[in-house]
């Protein structure tokens, strides 16, 4: 029994639809995977940029975990001599957003037990912060975090 043209395109058409959708899916994915690892590479400069600032401008300051492999865009600072709560409040006061806790417990004022579990001492997981960058972040947002702080660590040390 012979098919019609018709019936044949017909058949073909679910797969041909199926395999433009496939490329098309591809295409938009590559392009996805480009941004992401061109934001991944600023988000990795901005967040050394920070960690730099703020460690040369405040005494006493040490980037936990540094030198471990991590994600691009969190960083986690302890600050000699100063609670990890008042530095949070008064960082809020000033419009700029961090977190005492890893990113799993955002929301309390806890702590990090990943710094526990790293094996940080008490004093040191207490003292400490973490920033987290995003891709709304600018240049323009480190650098006011970095020219902020200093003033901040060393009011709250007074």
């Amino acid at each position: 029994m012979m098919t019609s043209v018709r019936d044949r395109l017909e058949a073909l058409l679910p797969r041909l639809e199926e395999s433009r959708a496939k490329k098309a899916f591809t295409k938009v994915y590559a392009e996805e995977a480009r941004n992401a690892e061109k934001l991944d590479a600023r988000l990795k400069l901005e967040l050394h940029w920070l960690e730099r600032g703020v460690t040369a401008s405040v005494p006493g300051t040490s980037v936990n975990g540094g030198g471990s492999p991590r994600v691009p865009n969190t960083t986690n600072i302890s600050f000699e001599r100063v609670e990890a709560e008042s530095l949070l409040i008064a960082l809020d006061l000033a419009g700029i957003a961090v977190s005492t806790g890893s990113a799993c417990s955002s929301g309390t004022l806890e702590p990090s037990h990943v710094l526990k579990a790293m094996g940080f001492p008490a004093h040191r997981t207490q003292n400490s912060i973490r920033f987290s960058l995003g891709q709304g972040n600018t240049e323009a947002d480190v650098d006011r975090v970095v020219s902020v702080i200093p003033g901040i660590v060393e009011k709250l040390r007074s």
